[in-house]
This record gives structure tokens, sequence and C-alpha cells, in this order.
């Protein structure tokens, strides 16, 4: 039952995704590469005349809803496949539906989610019915339809890309969906701020994050939602390895750090504690492994080959014998040059990108290995390195586009990562002479 707040027509109680679906061109956030003013599917609405399409784009930027809206606008009748759910037999009951409907003067359209799940078989089995004009194929596509759709299917249809939402159009969905079905909750900035970056530009996620946060406020009984709430009801039930209680996190804690103090009596001592206490050495093992990624990295790579061949010794060989090798990996992992360059590189840029979401990969810098993405410009201008002096492009970038470089890997003059910071200088010096 629709209410003052909901669109006509609009099942209140139906979920947020389908309460909020556009029904006009001019309700849909973001595409406006193609739904703006003389944009290709603009002009397609304003004709009235439907074309086969294949819909490519990430997860919940609105293929199905765009497909929906076509058949409403052109006055169609609509069917829906699911190619993951869907079979032959599925898709002769579309076809003779679509002539029962053709024989009362109306128009179909077939959407076909996920048509790359189809078969080459299945998809060329469209084919006489497209060109008949039985009716109008639409196909959606989280793939590269050029791998993954038919050549002679995708011949007799255009092809839309459709792209993830930004954060301020995310920020637009965010705000009405407040306003259409969630005005009895009160968020704060930072709550909207980590729903945004939590979907990552897909509608669908955040209208479902939205729906969970709405169902866990009413439980706790509050109407407040900020970040703390956010976290809270979003975290997840994870796994804990519990032998030993406290005391066993705290011998790894000590492990841990007895390694990257640079004490390899106390690494033993404490790795010899944990064994004779009973601790699994598979455990064990994997703890060295990461701490030679997190604490040694690239200022001495032969660390992480020791504690893998550690690791991997004490799979063939098994109790008592293979615990030697993990003590001498931990007493090298001890005296090792150290740095957490890598390991913290990598968090701040996990950071960036769970803040500020996806962006698309620039075109110079994508594949182009068949017609239609030469024709998208995908691979020109890209500057092969090794044609290049020194094998360097100097000046080039390969970031997003208008992304700043952001200096997460900052190398320390300890081991190799000393060579590696002259090399990183090097090439800089060539960026600044090739006026980057």
């Amino acid at each position: 039952m629709s209410d003052l707040f909901s669109p006509p027509g609009v099942d209140r109680n139906a979920p947020l995704a389908e309460q909020l679906r556009p029904r006009t061109p001019d309700e849909v956030i973001g595409q406006q590469h193609l739904l703006g003013p003389g944009k290709p599917l603009r002009l397609a609405f304003a004709s009235g005349q439907p074309h086969s399409m294949i819909l490519w784009g990430p997860p919940g930027v609105g293929k199905t809803t765009l497909a929906r809206m076509m058949a409403s606008q052109f006055d169609c009748e609509f069917i829906a496949l699911s190619a993951v759910f869907s079979g032959i037999k599925e898709v002769r009951e579309a076809v003779a539906q679509a002539e029962v409907w053709r024989s009362q003067g109306k128009r179909t359209i077939l959407f076909v989610d996920e048509i790359h799940r189809f078969n080459k078989a299945q998809q060329d089995g469209f084919l006489p019915f497209v060109e008949s004009g039985l009716f109008t194929f639409i196909g959606a596509t989280t793939e590269n339809p050029s791998f993954e759709v038919n050549s002679a299917l995708l011949s007799r249809a255009s092809v839309y890309v459709l792209k993830s939402l930004d954060a301020a159009e995310m920020g637009q969905l965010f705000d009405r969906a407040r306003e259409r079905a969630l005005a009895d909750l009160d968020f704060d900035a930072t709550a909207r701020e980590r729903l945004v970056g939590l979907a990552d530009g897909d509608a669908r996620r955040l209208l479902n994050l939205l729906e969970q946060v709405r169902t866990a406020a009413r439980a706790a009984g509050t109407a407040t939602v900020d970040g703390d709430f956010i976290e809270q009801a979003m975290a997840q039930s994870l796994r804990r390895f519990d032998k030993g209680g406290d005391a066993f996190y705290d011998q790894i804690s000590a492990l841990h750090k007895s390694v990257r103090g640079s004490s390899p009596d106390a690494a033993l001592y404490w790795l010899c504690r944990m064994l004779d206490g009973g601790a699994d050495p598979r455990y064990l093992a994997r703890r060295i492994v990461r701490m030679a990624w997190e604490d040694i990295g690239l200022a001495d790579p032969r660390a992480m080959q020791i504690a893998n061949d550690a690791a991997a010794t004490y799979e063939r060989l098994g109790s008592p014998e293979g615990e030697l090798a993990l003590g001498q990996a931990v007493i090298y992992l001890a005296v090792a040059a150290k740095s957490n360059a890598g390991y913290n590189a990598y968090n701040a840029a996990r950071a960036f990108v769970a803040k500020a979401g996806s962006q698309p990969v620039p075109v110079h810098l994508r594949n182009a290995p068949t017609k239609l993405m030469k024709e998208l410009g995908y691979g020109k201008a890209y500057r092969y390195a090794h044609d290049e002096p020194e094998a360097y492009a100097a000046g080039e970038t390969y970031l997003p586009d208008g992304m700043p470089e952001p200096g997460w890997y900052r190398p320390t003059p300890r081991g190799l990562e000393g060579k590696i910071a002259e090399k990183l200088a090097h090439l800089r010096e060539l960026d600044r002479k090739a006026g980057k």
C-alpha cells in the first residue's frame, strides 16, 4: 500500500530498491553520459522506437531498471529472464508468449540478465527472433561483451557502457531514500559517509545496507544512526582461534614483537613456549610468514622465502623435526633488516580505496584486443615502457584520471630498500625533467 511519501503504485512494504526504482529517465541517478540531453539513451527514449542493446556495467548501476523503463516508456510487454536460472525451456516459453502478444498487436521487450552466462548455442537461439522483430532484445552483463557475447548477437545490438555511481550520485540516492522511506531515522554525516563508502558505487547495495540499518535501529529502539552504530550493525561474525585463551594471544604478540624488535633469543623463547604449550605449529608458521611481510618486507625479500620454506618444511616433516625450521626462521627474521614501508603503503592504499570508492581505469591503460574496445578508445596513446629510454616512460601516469600521486610507499634506507629508494628517486627526477 502506498502513502504520501511513496510514488503512486509503490508498495511501502516492498524492498527499498523496488520502492525507489526510477520510472522515468529524469528520475535516474547517474549514467548521464547515456541519459543526459542529446545522449544516446535519451535520444532512444525520445524516439519511441526500441532497439536491441547490450547494457554492460558493474552490479547495481541500473541495467535492469533501464530495461524495465524502456518497456514502460515504449508501451511494450516485458519478459525478464536470468541466464543463471533459465534454460532452453524458459526461452521457448518467452518466444511463445511474444508470439501471442504480437498477434494481439503488442510489442515485446525480452530482457536477459547476465547474458554472458548463456553459452554460444543459447545466445545464437535469440538471433532469428531478433531479426524477425518478434521482440526487442536487451541483454545485461557485468562482463566484457567483446569476450562473453557472440559476435553475431553483438553485431545486432548497440552496446552501452554503464558506470558505477560516484560519491555525489550515491549521496543523492541516500538522500532520496531518507526522504521517501527513512524519514524516521536521523543519520549523522559520518554514518552517511560510511554507508556510501561501503556501497562503493553500487546503488542496490546502498539501499540494501540502508534496509539493514533500519532493521537494526528498530531492534535497538533508536532513531539516531551514527558512525559507531553503522560499524556495529554491519559487523560480521569472525571465527576466533581460542586455544589457550587470552594467554595464547599475549604470547603470539610477544613472539611477533620480539621478531620486530630484532631479539632472536626472545623470539626463540616465545616460539618454544607456545610449542610447549600445545599451540598448532601450522598456525605459528602462518604467523611467521605474516611477520616477514609486515615487518621486514622489501628490506630483505629473502625473509619471505625463508618463512615460506619453513612452513613447507613443517608440512613435510611434521613434529618435532619440522619445528626446527620454524625456529631458524624466527632467528633469521629477528636479525634481518626491518621495514614496514610496504605494510604501511598497503594499508594506506586500502584505506583510500575504501573511502574513495572505485574509479575507472584510464582509457590509455585499458587493453584493446577487440574492435569494439578499440572503437571505444581503449589503449590509445599508451606508451610501451620497454621502448622508452631506461625502459621507463618518464612523465606517464598510471593512476585514475585526476588522482594525484599519493606517495604511499616510502622505502627505508635499510637493507635492499635503500637501493629501491635510490631507484625511485632517479625515476622521479626523470619525471621532473619530462615536465610531469
